[in-house]
């Protein structure tokens, strides 16, 4: 037996009979919406802290500095779990697992706002960020394991969701708590919401048996190398533009020690006889693609997000609770727009690679008319970009998992599972740390620019009040139109990689 062989035997999960007979089991669809809600309940729960943190740092008396800390050790922690929870949830069963996960995540986020200082919200907010990042990972094998192949793609469709849907609802759902509640329910509100989600888990997973027989063959070297890997490279990554990128020794040591054990790790991953990662699955020119092309949508939908909120924040001095309409005209209409687009890719004579492209089209249209930005710009002048990003969205990403997952065993589910997410966790720290660059090293150009230009003038008058504001102001709408343009830039870049790297795939079971 090939050594390829024996480690699909190890990890194969044993055969569930369904409830129901054959086709798919009402108790399974209650057990994978519960899965799909627990998975935007940890979402949510990431982008509505970020959106509150001013609200959450003032009462609670934290700095801007631990504030920044807060939201690393929260990332990485997250990061880290979606490596690993997969192989976990092999060994202790699935619903097990996720049920596990989110008590812990609900108990941890009921306690937050009573943290007496600020060393234990740090290792609260860290163990909920393991327990946060364990759960998308399960979405994924739920999907793959349990859907029959004529439905699989709507399942894919809900894992999209946590792409899509749950970054927008962000910024809403932080006004509402700290506009008209209490900064307190940007902790409190996955309490309700996780309670219905482990309950539709018990009654809808089957239980598989423990295989702790697996602890014998644990990469225990896998883990020693990856978990600190992942955990430097998202701090550093993070807190990059706050400490000065290089000039910071600390961020050069997480940047160089943690992409020296990313090498090492990757390299042992390669050997081992069960690893968490499985690097030979790479040689399928659709999955890689697929994980290439992820990443760089995943930069391109974050900056659709964190440039209209910066700039209606920084230039026009919006809350949350003002930028919330322009997020929901994204977020709402996912829950018809993905249904419709698993619906098209679903058809035979639907090539999704096409469907792919026409996504990417959309997301490069809508960056180069924000390139457009001005200082006169409103809420209003964003209706049309993100209007754009309503199909857009989940075109650019569903294509992307069917690219990846078609053809694809159970058995390969959690080695799926680990890729996908962990590549998702990495894009979102990678886009936000880029754009920050990309956002002072631009804002100091052309502030230097305005500066000799306005130097050089012969009407230019120092001593005119609020001059130094109103350039600051204009570098910034300068440097966000710049960041636009770098993501249509992006986009267009990975439609010209379809037609040469994916081959085609068609719908498990085609409805036309």
């Amino acid at each position: 037996m090939s050594s390829l062989t024996a480690l699909s035997t190890a990890v194969a999960p044993k055969p569930v009979a369904s409830p129901g007979g054959s086709g798919l089991a009402p108790r399974i669809v209650v057990g994978l919406l519960g899965v799909l809600l627990a998975v935007l309940c940890a979402g949510l729960n990431e982008m509505v802290t970020k959106a509150s943190l001013a609200d959450i740092r003032g009462g609670m008396f934290i700095g801007a500095d631990e504030g920044a800390w807060l939201i690393a050790v929260y990332a990485a922690a997250s990061v880290s779990a979606m490596a690993f929870s997969p192989w976990l949830a092999a060994t202790f069963s699935l619903r097990r697992f996720t049920l596990c996960a989110i008590s812990v995540f609900a108990v941890l986020g009921l306690l937050q706002p009573y943290a007496p200082n600020l060393a234990s919200l740090m290792v609260l907010r860290t163990l909920q960020g393991l327990a946060s990042g364990a759960l998308p990972p399960m979405l994924m094998s739920v999907a793959l394991r349990f859907l029959p192949p004529g439905i699989k793609v709507y399942g894919l469709a809900g894992y999209a969701l946590t792409a899509t849907f749950g970054p927008n609802m962000g910024t809403p759902l932080a006004g509402l708590w700290t506009e008209y509640v209490g900064w307190q329910w940007a902790f409190w509100q996955i309490i309700l919401p996780s309670l219905l989600a482990m309950a539709c888990v018990a009654w809808g997973l089957p239980q598989d048996p423990l295989r702790l027989e697996r602890f014998k063959q644990f990469d225990w070297r896998g883990l020693l190398l990856g978990l600190p890997a992942i955990c430097a490279l998202v701090i550093g990554l993070t807190l990059g533009d706050r400490m000065g990128w290089f000039s910071s020794p600390l961020i050069c040591w997480l940047l160089g020690g943690g992409l020296v054990l990313l090498v090492l790790f990757l390299f042992n991953e390669w050997s081992e006889p069960l690893p968490f990662f499985k690097l030979q699955m790479l040689k399928t020119r659709n999955l890689t693609h697929a994980l290439v092309t992820l990443f760089g949508v995943l930069i391109v939908l974050t900056a659709a997000i964190l440039i209209p909120s910066s700039y209606l924040a920084q230039i026009q001095g919006y809350r949350p609770a003002q930028t919330a309409p322009l997020l929901l005209l994204v977020a709402l209409p996912q829950l018809l727009a993905l249904p419709l687009t698993a619906a098209l890719c679903n058809i035979r004579a639907v090539d999704c690679r096409w469907v792919l492209a026409m996504g990417l089209g959309m997301l490069a249209l809508s960056c180069v008319l924000g390139s457009q930005l001005t200082s006169v710009w409103i809420r209003d002048n964003f209706y049309l970009l993100q209007m754009l990003h309503i199909f857009g969205q989940p075109m650019a990403v569903l294509p992307l998992l069917m690219l990846a997952t078609g053809g694809m065993t159970p058995q390969d589910g959690p080695f799926a599972s680990a890729w996908f997410n962990t590549v998702k966790g990495l894009a979102s720290v990678v886009a936000t740390g880029v754009l920050e660059a990309l956002t002072t090293l631009r804002r100091h150009f052309h502030s230097n620019t305005l500066v000799d230009n306005l130097g050089n003038s012969p009407l230019a008058d120092g001593q005119v009040p609020g001059l130094a504001k109103r350039i600051h102001e204009q570098a910034l709408v300068l440097a966000s139109a710049d960041l636009y343009l770098c993501m249509a830039v992006l986009a267009a870049a990975l439609i010209l990689l379809i037609p040469f790297v994916p081959t085609r795939i068609y719908p498990p079971r085609a409805v036309a």
